[in-house]
């Protein structure tokens, strides 16, 4: 259950991660420009999610 948690957590964070960045790059999903401090504070939001997934990940094995 908890590795499931963990895995799940990575899934959203790396999701994160794309919307944001291609918002960033390409403006689709919410406009771009206007949103650019969100976007780069999503990005960073995304990456320490990510990392404590995955540390938390590797603290059950």
């Amino acid at each position: 259950m908890e590795k499931g948690l963990c895995y799940g957590a990575l899934g959203v964070a790396a999701l994160m991660l794309v919307v944001f960045l291609l918002d960033l790059v390409a403006g689709f999903p919410f406009g771009g420009s206007p949103f650019m401090l969100l976007d780069i504070l999503g990005i960073i939001s995304a990456g320490i999610i990510g990392y404590l997934a995955f540390n938390a990940s590797q603290d059950l094995k």
